[in-house]
């Protein structure tokens, strides 16, 4: 159980936690200058988050399992141009360190994972817990001032809606795992119907975001929309059968889409797309989908 502990919280970490700060770098760039306090507070937890990925990064070397490097979820072949290009335009500093040590992990188990490591691993879990509570609180209150009006940004009240919820899983991740109430990946990062309705809103946000003159683009985004809320629609059925044939669907779905979305994001790096579309939040959204992939695959096989 304490090897399970150790790699899931590990692996739990080094995904979600660029994840979120990358949340907080978006929301930071989406307010005019004017609100300078909500650009910092946006800003103190991305400093926050990288920190803790840093910490995670230092002790998993050995520690995790090839599958989550070889998956393409915790960094891609475009993260460094992309991170790089963001800071150009945003003149927010960003950590490309951290995507070129995570790079370099290492996969293979080590023999013995001693009670300093267990310790270190608890402590990062609590640490999270409190970090995520306060971005959950921020992203809330953001929400609910701009539904009132009295905050602007250029993000979707629906991304925002979006983030918290990632972030609300997140925390629920961490707060099993300190139950010891999680022992496999099915029962780690949500059901495919949480998975599906994030893919469906990727679509809606890309949509939204690309330059009218980009018609055909913004088609096949509507048409992976529509196809992932039929997804949503079949998985309203009880019926035992459907349910373990929506878990094939989902998945030739997603490759499917996870292409479209590398496509987009080589595209807009090569300047090919126009758009409103950050480069970071292109590369964040595939990997996304390809950690969506190795949990599809991941139950695919065990239903198989």
């Amino acid at each position: 159980m304490t090897q399970n502990y150790i790699t899931l919280s590990l692996e739990t970490h080094l995904y979600f936690s660029r994840i979120m700060k990358e949340h907080a770098l978006f929301l930071g760039a989406g307010f005019p200058c004017k609100n300078s306090e909500w650009i910092e507070r946006a800003d103190f937890f991305r400093q926050q988050f990288e920190e803790l990925l840093s910490d995670v990064i230092e002790i998993s070397n050995g520690r995790i399992n090839c599958e989550i490097l070889n998956s393409n979820e915790l960094t891609t072949e475009f993260t460094v141009k992309a991170e790089e290009r963001t800071e150009a335009l945003e003149g927010i500093q960003i950590n490309t360190d951290l995507t070129h040590r995570q790079q370099n992990l290492l996969c293979e188990p080590q023999s013995r994972n001693n009670r300093q490591i267990l310790s270190l691993v608890h402590r990062i879990n609590r640490r999270a817990l409190q970090l995520l509570n306060g971005l959950i609180g921020f992203k809330e209150n953001i929400l609910r001032e701009v539904a009132g009006g009295r905050l602007f940004t250029f993000n979707y009240p629906l991304l925002i809606s979006h983030i918290i919820r990632e972030a609300q899983l997140y925390r629920t991740t961490v707060e099993n795992l300190l139950r010891n109430q999680i022992s496999s990946y099915q029962t780690l990062w949500g059901t495919e119907e949480f998975w599906n309705r994030i893919m469906m809103e990727h679509a809606f946000f890309i949509r939204g975001l690309l330059d009218p003159s980009e018609e055909e683009l913004i088609k096949t985004a509507q048409d992976f929309a529509m196809d992932y809320k039929k997804l949503l629609e079949t998985a309203q059925s009880q019926d035992e059968l459907v349910s373990r044939e929506l878990t094939g669907k989902s998945l030739a779905e997603t490759l499917k889409y996870r292409d479209f979305k590398e496509a987009a994001t080589k595209g807009i790096l090569d300047l090919d797309i126009s758009s409103v579309i950050l480069p970071l939040l292109t590369d964040h959204v595939l990997r996304e989908a390809n950690h969506y992939i190795r949990i599809l695959q991941c139950a695919h096989t065990q239903e198989g």
